[in-house]
């Protein structure tokens, strides 16, 4: 590719990136309007239920801000969800794709779907941009989840994605049995704004696992049963979500603040662990001091409160005063 070429496709990836964000609420509005269909949690309402499910837990993976549909390519991703199938036997995971409030993916049925699709093949042929370009769209649909105008119309589709989700892997709603949102990254903001949705519709304990989570103070993490927010002292990206008033520590009655207050919201240190790539939390190489990798400490962690058990002695020995 000449240098000509690779300029023009940059300034093409850009100006696709600004229309994004100039379109951003857009999808959120054109799906509460209807304008584009049926969505895949709605048209699932038509479908028979399933046969109900066995699993005792059922855990949902909201992927971090790189993925383009519900199913993740990111081999660490995937390696963490490996794992927890195996030290969760009786836990039933779901993936949905927290990035679009109707579950549908870049790639899939959209006008764009040709364009990302041109991108996600960019980025895994290593052209760095074009990961770029994914994750700052992603990026803006986070901000909508969080905007105040915005938000409760993403969010609330978000959470009918979810139960349908979950319905269709066999989950009763009323039948007591827990439910856990891991939200990475981007992931943990989208998880929280759901959480004053989806907990009625489950009438079920309703945990959140944040892994570096990018998160403003939502008024449902107050009717969490638990919100733990995992984080490496060398992730820089997680305080992204200090951009957000109500997760500063001088404004006692945000969401966030009373979270903590009530003990709902809880802070574990994962050690010297940055946000992703090599030393992120899903490492498989990287070797902690006390013996494990980085990897096996997440799984061990979430694990860990899926199960119920004491995270304390899993998690990293640091100060949580040092993170917050």
């Amino acid at each position: 590719m000449s240098l000509l070429d690779g300029a023009t496709l940059t300034l093409v990836l850009l100006f696709a990136v600004l229309i994004s964000a100039a379109l951003a609420p857009l999808e959120t509005l054109g799906w509460w309007a209807g304008w584009f269909g049926p969505d895949e949690a709605k048209s699932a309402e038509l479908e028979p239920p399933p046969t109900p499910s066995k699993a005792k837990q059922f855990v949902v993976f909201l992927a971090g801000i790189h993925t383009v549909s519900e199913e993740t390519y990111a081999r660490r991703e995937q390696g963490l969800l490996e794992s927890l199938r195996q030290r969760l036997p009786d836990a039933a995971i779901v993936e949905i794709f927290p990035y679009s409030v109707n579950n549908r993916a870049l790639t899939g049925q959209r006008f764009f779907s040709w364009f990302w699709r041109l991108v996600l093949n960019l980025k895994l042929s290593r052209f760095g941009v074009a990961g770029i370009i994914i994750n700052l769209r992603n990026i803006f649909q986070v901000a909508v989840s969080a905007d105040r105008r915005y938000g409760p119309l993403y969010n609330q589709g978000t959470a009918e994605t979810i139960f349908e989700a979950l319905r269709q892997h066999g989950y009763a709603p009323g039948s007591g049995v827990p439910v856990s949102l891991i939200g990475y990254s981007g992931g943990g903001q989208i998880a929280a704004g759901t959480a004053s949705y989806l907990k009625p519709m489950l009438d079920a304990p309703l945990t959140i696992i944040s892994l570096g989570g990018i998160m403003a103070s939502e008024d449902g993490m107050l009717v969490l049963d638990g919100l733990y927010h995992l984080v490496g002292s060398r992730d820089r990206v997680h305080k992204l979500g200090y951009l957000f008033p109500g997760r500063w520590k001088f404004l006692p009655y945000s969401a966030w603040n009373l979270a903590l207050a009530k003990g709902i919201a809880k802070i574990i240190p994962m050690g010297p662990v940055d946000h992703t790539g090599r030393d992120g939390y899903l490492d498989i190489n990287f070797t902690l001091p006390d013996g494990r990798t980085s990897m096996q400490q997440t799984v061990d962690v979430i694990s860990a409160i899926v199960s119920g058990e004491d995270v304390a002695q899993f998690g990293h020995q640091t100060s949580v005063a040092k993170i917050q």
